[in-house]
Order: C-alpha cells, then structure tokens, then sequence
C-alpha cells in the first residue's frame, strides 16, 4: 500500500489539540458563535480518523488486491478437503451400489425346527406371521451405520439341498432327473406379475408354488401341473401344484439376483467319463406351504436377507461399518440376533470385503494426493508472503520515518496488522461461506462433511495473511533508519540464520527422500509426501545462492557492447533487492509442482494405455466367443478393408496344449497356449507394442506345414517360449501333441511378453509349420472405429460368434470409482492453482519494482533514451530471474521424477483392480516432457509481455511527476 502523500508522517495520523501558545486569534466577526444547544456533548472531537481506515482509504486498490488473492487462497483451502471428503463418500457408496448383490447383500440364516418339537410346533414356528415377526425384531436390531432396504429385504423358508423331479414327464437332456430348488420368499405377489394362473396359497399338506417363465417355458410346466418330490418321512413322494406362472418386475434387482436360479432355470453338468447335463430350477412355495418342506429331504432353513443402503454413509464410517458388521457376524450382536430367530442362527456377506477394498484403494491413493496437496500450498503460502514483502518494500519510507520520530516496534506491528486484519478476515470468511455452499456433498447437503477441515485451512490462510506484512515490517525496521544502504543481490551475503535454515531444510529433504524411496507413500507420513516440495525449496535456495554468478559473468563482457541497454539491463538485473529472492522461490516450486503433478497423471495414462494394449494385444482385437473358432477368410479381408486399419495379424490360439518336460514324466503336468502366427505381420505388432519384439527370422518355416500335411516327427519348429516354459523344455526338441499337428518344438528365443495374450506361459509358432492351420483371432492395428468393426463382422455370414474389443474400450473400464477421477481432478486443480499463482508471482514481483524502475526510466527519457529502447530495457532486467526459475523448475521437476519414483507407485490410481490381479506388476511415475517444459515457457513468455507492458504505459505517462522534487530517492 503506498503511503499517504497528504501527512507529513508519512500516514500517521497526529492529533492537533488546538492552536500553539501565542498565536493570534482570529477576529471575533471571523468566529463562530458557540453552539449552546444541550444535545452537543462537551468532549472534545477527534481531529484525524482512526489508522485503519485512513489507511484503506489512502490505498484502496491495493486492499482490494490482498482481499482478492486471500478470498482466492482462502476459498481453495477450504474447498479442497471438502472435494476429498466429497469423492471419498461418492467412492464407498460408489462400491456398495455397483457390487453384485450375492456379495453386498446381508444374510441371516437358521436351522429349522428340530425333531425334538412336536410336529404341530414345528409348522407353527414357520408360519408367515412368526417369520414377518421376526424379520421386524432383526430390522430394529440392525446397530448404525447399517442401514437396508425395506422394498428388497425378503425372509422366508428354503431347501438347502436341491432335491429331485421325479415325475417323468420332466425334461431330461441326458437322462438325469432335474433338481428343484423349493423357496417360499415374502412378497412374492409385489416381485412379479401373474401371466397365468392364480397365486400359490396352500397348506403344509397340500403346498401349492408359482414359477417363473423362463422356468415354465424350460421344464414344460403350466397352472395345474403337480410335481413329486421325495419326502423324508414315507416313501410317498411330497406334492406341490403349479397354480400361476409369474413374471419377475426388476429381474436385475436384489430380490431375485441374489439367488439367479430362482429368477431363471440353469443347466448343470455332471462331470464323469463324459459330461452330462440336467437341469436346475426353482419353485416358489406359498409362505401358507413353507411347513410343507419340513418333510422333503432338502434340509429346510430359515432366512432372512437384507439389502444395505449406501446413501447415507460417508467415507469416515468406513472403520464403524467394518467394526459393525464384524460384531454381527460373531459378536455381540449375533447373540442378540439369535435371541430372535434361535441359537443356530448365522450371518453371512461380502460387504466387509468390499469395505476392506474401497479401504485399501483410498489408503493407496491419499498419499499421492497429498503430494499435489503439499505443492500447491507451499506454493500459495511463498506468494501470500510476496504480498506481504511488496507491501513492506512499497512503505519502506514512510515506516522508516515513522520508526525514526520514535515510534515502537509494537506499536507499527499492531497498527499494520490492524491493517491487514481488516482486510484479510472478511475475505477468508467470505471464501469459507462460498466453499461451503458450492461444495454440498454426494447428496446436495453439507451435513454430511464435517466443517473444522475447511475451518483450520482457512484460518491458516488468514492468519498467514494477517501476520506476513507486520512481521516483515518489524524485521526490517528493526533499528531506526532514515535510508537504507545497498540491499543487492550481487552484494547481499546470506546471515548465519539463513545458513542454518537452508541446512535444517536439507537435513529434512534428505530424510523425506530416503524414507519416500525405501517406503513408499503407504505409512501416510506427511514429511514423505512433502518429499517434492522440499527438493524444489532446496532447489530454490541454491538457485538464490548462484543467482549473482551468472550476473556478474555476464555483465563482464557486456560492457564491451556498442549499446547501453544490454549493461544497464543486466546491471539493473544485479542490483535487484535481495528480497526479490520470494519470486524466483514461488515460481520454482510452481514449476517443479506442475511438472511434478503432470508426471503423475501422465503416469497414469502410461499405465492404463498399457494395461488396456496387453489385455488386447494390439488396438482392436476380433476372437470367437467360445475358443477355436475359425476366422473365415472373407471377414480377415473385410477387417483389412475397414477404414482406419494400418496393419492385420491373423493368429490361431489353441489353449490348454500339454507340454513335455525334459525330466520326462517325473516332472509336474503343465499346460501352456500354443499360438501360430505369420512372422512378418507378428513381429510388426510386437515392435509397435513392445511386447516381446523379435526377428521374424527366428520362426523360420520348415516348409513342410500347412493343409495336407501328416503328423511328422521328425520336423522341428522353431518356438519362441515364456521363461518358464523355455525351462522346462530345455535346449533339446521336444515332441508337441496338439489339434494344430503333432511336431517336435525347440525354442530359439525367450520373451516374457506376447501380444496375442496377457497370460504368463505360452508357445510361439510359425503357422505355416502347422498341419492344421486355422486362425483364432485377428489383431488390428491403426484407429479403426470399433462401430465400422462390428459392422463386418456383422456381414460376413459366419461371423455370429466373433467379438470386437478395443483399446479405447477396454482402457474405460479402468476408471470404475470416483475415488480415481476424483484425485485425477486434485491434481488436474493443482497443476491449475500453480500455473495461476506462478502469474500472480510473476505481477508481484513486478509490481514490486513498478515505480522504481518508472523513476529510472523517466530520468533516462531525459538522457535521450528512446521508447523503443526503454522497453527493451525493462524487458532485459526482467528476464534473467525468469529465465533462471524456468530453468531451475524445469530440472527440479526433471530431477524429481527419477529421484522419487521408487516410491510413488499409481497402480491403484491408474487401474481399479487390486494389485495381483492385473496384467500389469505397478505402475511407475515417469517425467512428461509437455509439463516440464510448457510452463517454464509461459513464464518467461509472461514475463517478457508483462515487462513490455508495463514499458508501453509508463512511456505514455509524462516525466514530470515522476521528477519532481522532493519525491522519494
């Protein structure tokens, strides 16, 4: 804030108490007759308005600016824990909703009556009344945060075992009776609607069942078909008559999902000398007939299941909900459980695994965003300070004065921090509302996020506002001054403080470092994800250090130039206060933050682009649904003339081939694919790949393949093999049994990867070596439309049984919950945030020289310098620290990557699954080279525009004010 030219003081207010002792009063016709009124008080007025205001009313644009940059620092402080909070909750309801319902679904089950009750006790505990009795006592039993859905909740009766048609009119596909599944579910009238028929009612001695369909349609059933099944207690088989056949309303849904047979009828195989199939099914018993199954040989039991409901938990119940559904499965509160539907009773569900997953994947990734969340605020803190250090450098004078007449550090500490506690305070509060009220959580609300994250980080913006100004002030006029001496750059000696600073600093980085490096983000220790911000301060501070060497090596032969501009720019460049250090710091750590959080995305494209091109094998991939299905001849040509198709590898893939051993038959059975393919077109694909490239040489032909060919044992074909089954093969050829010939194989070459397939083992062949060549599977290469793919496939008339899989398509289901995208967006904000506060540091440190180098430039305009050469001038002396943070942050971000990447692995950022179950070991962080050097480039480019700028209007101004006398020096 610049200071008051209108006081002497330099702006601080002096109270006048009255005319001095002597003076001559003025006449009486001159003075005002007293007001005598009794409404007037008899205190005497302040002559001056208090400091705060004088002062916001003397400079208000530069209030205005520092209420700007605090709102905006204060509103992304605020706003980011609440996005963390917000994507955390959406990722665990996110993974609830979307688990298939056998795993989420919540399961109570317990025995059925014993024998030791009388029969008539035994029905009477299984009537629908007793069951919807204690359906409702488990429901108020159910403890926080657990809570279900009353429309899918369903209870009821079921066999455990299947038991058998015997009627013969059932369908038997291979002479096997069917076995039927017999369940009375509740509400079975509100699931479905009535097709045919009436609904079931019946009794325990005449039990009566609906079914579906699909199930009618399968096993020949219609209203008043009576099936036989066996009973337990005589040899005369149990009844049950078909009244209705109904259709199920949400077949998706929990209430028939979670049991498909009783949605849908199966066929089952019986595995022996040969596979036989019979099919599965279910009836749906009356709740009024459930007593009936008590005499079947189907072990009865009573269940009752629950859907839960994810809407209204937030991600800081994970750890209650895991707690909880431990003390329900054997805890305390199965006893009280049991207390209601009986000593026997059991729970059972897979929510706490899918818990434990959403746990593990949001521990994998919070360390990562910490990181990006470190960066952006080490960088928004260093210019909240250039703020405060412009405005102390601008009111170096006036507080110098102030501190001269004998003013105390106390009092000009409390006064400045008046000042900025009047500014500061309101826009922090302002950003607070504003965060709160746009960032309403999953639901629309706030409730559900808790205030005191968002609370603190404000407060902690504020409060680095407030203090950064006082406090510098207080530093620098520590002794009264009147003028300072030289405070350059290229003189300045850093004080034994600063040394020891920049040491402590060190010490720390090097800890961070090696503890990042030996493990990992996975602890969640916050000096481990601030490992990158202290290598680019550390950075930073030895950039500060070598700053004058290539000063004063330029200057040297710069004087030797024709031109005065190119001397007196970098001379201007050297003589630069040396608190102009908080500029080249924040734009070094703004750099080396956005190359850093472009690594990490660009890592993870890496990965998923990888990940989706092995499961493929190259960027589409046509292959039969069911395998060894050949590819006809007229499709291959059809694929290969699809607009988009660069290149074509046709392979045929035969799974599970038995592979001999050199130890002969001592050694462990081992399967492995056998994959034929045309060496050229395959090699093509492994180069672009990078999946086991090799020569096509290698797979030299026998010449003795191909149709017509007779099993041949003497031929030996060349094999490129996966490392386990080059071991066990050996150097010696071996014979290979296979649908595709028979032949002795000896491998050439060892490549733990192929395009062809993701798994581990396999057998690589030339399939003109082959007796029976018929290709499996097209591989594609180039950027065909996967619409215009699955049109000829669609045309060619054998082609009913092909699939089409992309890259494209295959790379989307990588990103499967908001955990992902939502810290994909944390760091898309921070690389956002720190190009942003790299401009601001870029006008503030401008602006901080702004009327000195005007001063200059109209004293020069005096001494012939023209325009044309002021403005180069000034776009000189500015670019050497621009040049140098854009170097600086670039080989800070450079060096980061490398140095830290054995600790940062983004598996679970770039892939959804867990680790061991993807085709890719980890995911390792990799320098972007667009994020290394795009930004360095936009700083100097905005440095040259803003100084020349800044030239063009202070040329257009005239010389005279900036001269006049008695101006500052």
């Amino acid at each position: 804030m610049p200071a008051a030219d209108d006081d002497v003081t330099g702006g601080q207010p002096v109270e006048h108490p009255g005319p001095p002792t002597g003076a001559t009063k003025a006449p009486a016709a001159r003075r005002k007759a007293p007001d005598m009124s009794p409404s007037r008080s008899d205190k005497p007025a302040r002559a001056v308005a208090p400091w705060v205001r004088t002062r916001l009313r003397t400079a208000p644009w530069a209030a205005v600016s520092l209420a700007l940059l605090v709102f905006v620092t204060a509103y992304l402080a605020a706003a980011l824990p609440r996005a963390v909070d917000t994507y955390e909750t959406e990722g665990l309801r996110h993974d609830i909703r979307t688990a298939a319902p056998r795993n989420s679904v919540l399961e109570l089950t317990a025995e059925a009556p014993g024998l030791e009750l009388r029969q008539a006790e035994r029905e009477a505990e299984l009537a629908p009344d007793v069951l919807r009795g204690q359906h409702d006592q488990v429901l108020t039993l159910l403890p926080e945060p657990l809570r279900v859905d009353p429309r899918q909740t369903v209870h009821g009766v079921r066999t455990v075992t299947r038991v058998k048609g015997l009627d013969p009119w059932l369908p038997r596909p291979d002479g096997i009776s069917p076995e039927f599944l017999l369940s009375s579910p509740s509400d079975v009238a509100g699931h479905t609607t009535l097709r045919q028929g009436r609904a079931a009612a019946g009794t325990a001695r005449h039990p009566e069942a609906v079914v579906t369909a699909k199930t009618a349609e399968s096993l020949r059933l219609k209203p008043g078909s009576v099936v036989h099944v066996p009973g337990r207690v005589s040899a005369e088989p149990i009844a049950v008559t078909i009244t209705g056949i109904v259709e199920p309303r949400d077949p998706e849904g929990a209430y028939w999902a979670v049991e498909p047979l009783v949605r849908a009828p199966a066929l089952a195989t019986l595995v022996g000398d040969e596979i036989k199939y019979y099919w599965q099914a279910a009836l749906l018993v009356a709740p009024e007939s459930a007593p009936a199954l008590l005499a079947t040989l189907g072990d009865p039991e009573v269940f009752f299941r629950f859907m839960p409901e994810a809407d209204h938990l937030t991600t800081r119940d994970t750890d209650r909900l895991t707690t909880v559904l431990d003390s329900v499965d054997g805890g305390p509160e199965l006893v009280n459980i049991r207390r209601v539907i009986g000593p026997t009773g059991a729970f059972s569900t897979e929510l706490d695994t899918i818990v434990g997953s959403y746990r593990s994947m949001r521990d994998a990734i919070s360390p990562v965003v910490a990181v990006a969340v470190f960066g952006i605020g080490a960088v928004a803190a260093v210019v909240l300070a250039m703020t405060g250090g412009l405005f102390v450098a601008r009111r170096d004078s006036e507080l110098a004065l102030i501190r001269s007449r004998g003013a105390s550090l106390t009092g000009i500490g409390m006064r400045l921090l008046g000042e900025t506690t009047a500014v500061a305070v309101p826009a922090a509060a302002l950003a607070l509302g504003l965060a709160v009220a746009t960032l309403r959580g999953p639901d629309g609300g706030s409730g559900g996020i808790p205030l005191a994250p968002s609370l603190l980080a404000t407060v902690a913006v504020a409060l680095i506002a407030m203090l950064v100004l006082p406090l510098r002030a207080v530093v620098v006029h520590r002794t009264p001054r009147l003028h300072g001496g030289r405070d350059d750059l290229l003189t300045a000696r850093p004080s034994r403080r600063r040394t020891v600073l920049e040491l402590t600093v060190l010490v720390l980085t090097v800890g961070a470092v090696a503890s990042l490096r030996l493990r990992g983000t996975a602890d969640g220790d916050h000096l481990v994800s601030a490992a990158p911000v202290l290598v680019g301060l550390i950075a930073a501070m030895l950039l500060v250090r070598i700053y004058p060497l290539p000063l004063r090596w330029a200057a040297r032969p710069a004087r030797r130039l024709r031109g005065a501009v190119g001397p007196l720019a970098l001379a201007r460049a050297g003589r630069s206060s040396s608190t102009g250090t908080l500029p080249l710091l924040a734009l070094v750590l703004a750099l080396a933050t956005a190359a850093f959080g472009g690594s990490v995305l660009a890592g993870v494209a890496d990965a998923r682009d990888r990940s989706a091109l092995l499961a493929v094998g190259a960027d589409a991939r046509i292959d039969g649904s069911v395998e060894w299905t050949p590819v006809p001849a007229e499709l291959t040509e059809k694929v290969r003339r699809t607009p988009g198709v660069r290149d074509l590898a046709p392979v045929q893939v035969e799974y599970g081939v038995s592979l001999p051993s050199l130890e002969g038959v001592s050694a462990l059975p081992m399967t492995a694919p056998l994959v034929g393919v045309e060496p050229g077109s395959y090699t093509r694909l492994a180069q672009r790949t990078g999946f086991g490239p090799f020569a096509a040489g290698l797979l030299a032909s026998t010449g003795r393949g191909g149709p017509g060919a007779v099993a041949d044992t003497d031929r030996v074909l060349p094999a490129i093999a996966s490392p386990s089954v080059a071991e066990r093969f050996g150097e010696k050829p071996l014979e290979i049994v296979s649908a595709a010939g028979v032949f002795r194989v000896r491998v050439v070459a060892v490549r733990s990867t192929t395009p062809a397939l993701s798994d581990a083992d396999f057998l690589l062949v030339n399939a003109a070596d082959l007796t029976r060549r018929v290709p499996t599977a097209l591989l594609v290469t180039g950027a065909p439309d996967a619409t215009a793919l699955r049109t000829a496939v669609a045309d060619s008339s054998e082609s009913g049984d092909f699939l089409v899989t992309t890259r494209g398509e295959e790379r989307t289901t990588y990103v499967d919950s908001p955990l992902q995208s939502g810290a994909e967006g944390i760091y898309l904000g921070a690389i956002g945030a720190g190009a942003g506060y790299a401009m601001v540091a870029v006008l503030l440190s401008l602006m901080q020289s702004a009327p000195e180098r005007t001063k200059l430039l109209a004293r020069l305009r005096t001494m012939g310098l023209t325009r044309k050469q002021g403005r180069r001038l000034l776009g000189l002396e500015a670019l050497p620290q621009a040049v140098l943070a854009a170097l600086g942050g670039t080989l800070v971000g450079w060096a980061t990557v490398p140095l830290l990447a054995p600790g940062i692995d983004l598996f679970r950022l770039a892939l959804a699954t867990a680790p061991g179950f993807a085709r890719l070991d980890s995911a390792p962080l990799r320098a972007d080279p667009w994020s290394l050097v795009l930004p360095a480039l936009a700083v100097v480019l905005l440095t040259g525009l803003a100084a020349a700028g800044q030239a063009w209007w202070a040329g257009r101004r005239g010389s005279i004010k900036e001269l006049r006398a008695g101006d500052a020096r």
